[in-house]
C-alpha cells in the first residue's frame, strides 16, 4: 500500500519528519498484517472456544495496532468483524482497515488536526494510487504549494526510490475518447457530442516547473516524468509530447505492472526529495482542543509566576 505523504493542504505527519515516518508506516503495517493474519489462521480455534463456553468474544481484544508519536494505540479494527474466508479477501480487507490510518497520518499530527473532507474515505482514485502500488511509492495528492505566498495547484505526484512521477489523470465515460491536442486544448469525443478540454500538458508544466525549482534550491537531483494517465479511455496521438508519457487504456496495464513489480527499499534521495517537496508545501491547520487546553495551563501558570 502506497503511503500517502500530503493531501491538498491539509496537515501531514510526514511534514514532522520525512526521513522517519515512511520507514516506519512499513514496518507497522508488517507487524499488523502479521498479528491479523496469525487471527485469521487461528479462527477455526476460536470460534470452536465460543461453541464450548457459550461465550461470544472479539478475535480482536488483543489486536492492538498502530502507535502514535504520544504512544497511545490506534486500533484499525475496532469492532468484532466477521472475518474473510479466503487469503486475498483478507488482504484486501486489511487494506481497507488501512485507508483510514493512512488518512489520519495525512491529515492530523499529535498537536495539530486538519478539516478534512470526509470524501476522501471514498475516493476512489486514491484508494488506486494507495491499495495498489507498493509500499515504496509515496504519494503527493493533489498538493497545494506555497510559493512565494501564494498557493499553487500541484497534479498528482508519485515518488518512487528512482525517480518522480507527475501525473495527470483523464477519466470519463468507456466509450469517449481523448485526442491529443497542443499545449493549450485537447478534444474529447464520443457518440454524443465532441467538445474541446484544457491540455492537460499546462498542469504538468506547471508542477514541473515548482518541483525543479524547489530541487534546485534544496540542492537535490532526482528524476522527474511527466504522464498523461487514462485507465478507462483511449488517448489518440501522434507523437508524444516533449518529456512526456500518454498513457491510455490500452497502455495502463503494462505501466501498472511495470510499477508494481519494481523491487527496491525506500532511498535516501528519495526521502531527501520529499523533504524539500513538504517544506515548500501549504499546510492548514489548527491545534487540538486538548493541546490548547494544556497551552492554556502553561500560560497561566507562567503569569502567576
Amino acid at each position: 500500500m502506497a503511503q500517502l505523504i500530503k493531501l491538498k493542504d491539509y496537515i501531514s505527519r510526514y511534514e514532522w519528519n520525512a526521513y522517519r515516518y515512511p520507514s516506519q508506516y512499513i514496518r507497522l503495517k508488517q507487524e499488523n498484517w502479521e498479528k491479523l493474519y496469525d487471527i485469521w489462521l487461528d479462527r477455526d480455534n476460536t470460534m470452536e472456544k465460543q461453541s464450548t463456553t457459550g461465550k461470544k468474544t472479539s478475535s480482536f481484544t488483543k489486536f492492538r495496532p498502530f502507535m502514535k508519536q504520544n504512544n497511545e494505540s490506534e486500533d484499525i479494527v475496532t469492532t468484532a468483524d466477521l472475518l474473510p474466508a479466503t487469503e486475498t479477501e483478507l488482504k484486501q480487507y486489511f487494506l481497507n482497515k488501512l485507508l483510514p490510518f493512512q488518512i489520519r497520518w495525512a491529515t492530523s499530527t499529535v498537536t495539530d488536526v486538519s478539516f478534512t473532507d470526509q470524501d476522501y474515505q471514498y475516493d476512489d482514485t486514491l484508494k488506486y494510487f494507495l491499495q495498489r502500488f507498493p509500499d515504496i511509492y509515496l504519494l503527493m495528492y493533489y498538493p497545494i504549494f506555497n510559493i512565494k505566498n501564494a498557493p499553487v495547484d500541484g497534479e498528482i505526484i508519485l515518488i518512487s526510490p528512482f525517480g518522480l512521477d507527475i501525473i495527470s489523470l483523464l477519466e470519463f465515460d468507456e466509450e469517449t475518447i481523448i485526442m491529443a491536442g497542443d499545449d493549450r486544448t485537447w478534444k474529447i469525443e464520443n457518440e454524443y457530442e465532441e467538445k474541446t478540454i484544457i491540455s492537460p500538458l499546462i498542469a504538468l508544466k506547471r508542477t514541473e516547473h515548482i518541483i525543479k525549482r524547489i530541487l534546485y534550491t534544496e540542492q537535490v537531483e532526482f528524476p522527474i516524468n511527466k504522464i498523461v494517465l487514462s485507465r478507462t479511455n483511449h488517448i489518440i496521438f501522434s507523437s508524444e509530447p516533449y518529456q512526456t508519457k500518454i498513457i491510455g487504456k490500452l497502455q495502463h496495464e503494462r505501466w501498472f505492472k511495470e510499477k508494481r513489480e519494481l523491487k527496491s527499499s525506500l532511498k535516501g534521495e528519495q526521502l531527501k526529495t520529499i523533504e524539500a517537496l513538504l517544506k515548500y508545501c501549504l499546510t492548514t491547520s489548527i491545534k487540538r482542543p486538548e493541546w490548547e487546553e494544556e497551552l492554556s495551563i502553561m500560560t497561566d501558570d507562567r503569569e502567576e509566576y
